[in-house]
C-alpha cells in the first residue's frame, strides 16, 4: 500500500500533536519495514521485534525532533540501527541503561484515551473465542493483553511488572491490539 510522502508528513504532523490514531497509523504503516531491517541484522525474530518496539518508543517519544525535509523511515531506521548497536555494544548490560525516561509530557500525550477500532473489536468477542486467538499471538503480546484487559492494569503498572520502560509498553500494546484485531478479522471472514 504506496501512501503519498503528503499523507506520510500530515500524519507526523499530527504525531507531533499527540494524536494517537497518528502514533497508530505510523507503527502500522512502517512496522514491517523497521522489522524486516532488523531482522536481516540480528537474525532472531524475537531481538528484531524488541529492537523494533524500542525504536518506535524512542522515535515516537522524540517525534518533535523529526525534520520534515527528511524521509521519516530513513529517520526510523537509522533509530533502530542505532539501538541494534548498542544492543550489541553492551549485550549483558541492562535494558535501563540505554532507554531514556520521556518526560511527564511526552508520556501524557502518547496516552490512549479513546478506544481504537482494534479496543472496539476485541471487546465485542465472546470471551472463550478471545483467549483462543490470544493464544495465537506471541507469548509477549499475550503477556501485554492479559495485564491490560484481563488484569485491567494501567501503563504505569504494565511498566513496573514487566520492568519495561513505560513507552516501550505502549508500542508493545498499539503492536498487540493490531495483530490481535487481525487475527479476530481472519477468522470472521472465514
Amino acid at each position: 500500500m504506496e501512501i503519498a510522502k503528503e499523507e506520510i508528513l500530515h500524519q507526523v504532523q499530527k504525531a507531533k500533536k499527540g494524536k494517537q490514531s497518528a502514533f497508530s497509523f505510523l507503527l502500522d504503516y512502517y512496522w514491517n519495514e523497521v522489522y524486516g531491517f532488523q531482522l536481516k541484522r540480528v537474525k532472531d525474530e524475537y531481538e528484531a521485534e524488541d529492537i523494533t518496539i524500542e525504536a518506535f518508543s524512542k522515535a515516537f517519544d522524540k517525534i518533535d525532533t523529526f525534520d520534515e525535509k527528511y524521509t521519516f523511515s530513513t529517520w526510523l531506521i537509522t533509530i533502530s540501527k542505532n539501538i541494534q548497536i548498542d544492543k550489541s555494544r553492551k549485550k549483558n548490560a541492562s535494558i535501563y541503561l540505554q532507554t531514556t525516561d520521556a518526560s511527564e509530557e511526552h508520556i501524557k500525550r502518547i496516552a490512549d484515551r479513546n478506544p481504537t477500532p482494534e479496543d472496539k473489536l476485541i471487546t465485542e468477542q465472546n470471551l472463550a473465542e478471545l483467549l483462543r486467538y490470544i493464544k495465537e499471538l506471541k507469548p509477549h503480546y499475550q503477556e501485554i493483553i492479559n495485564l491490560r484487559y484481563f488484569q485491567e492494569m494501567s501503563y504505569n503498572e504494565i511498566s513496573e511488572a514487566l520492568e519495561e520502560p513505560l513507552n516501550n509498553v505502549k508500542v508493545r500494546l498499539l503492536r498487540a491490539r493490531k495483530l490481535l484485531s487481525e487475527i479476530i478479522t481472519q477468522h470472521h471472514s472465514h
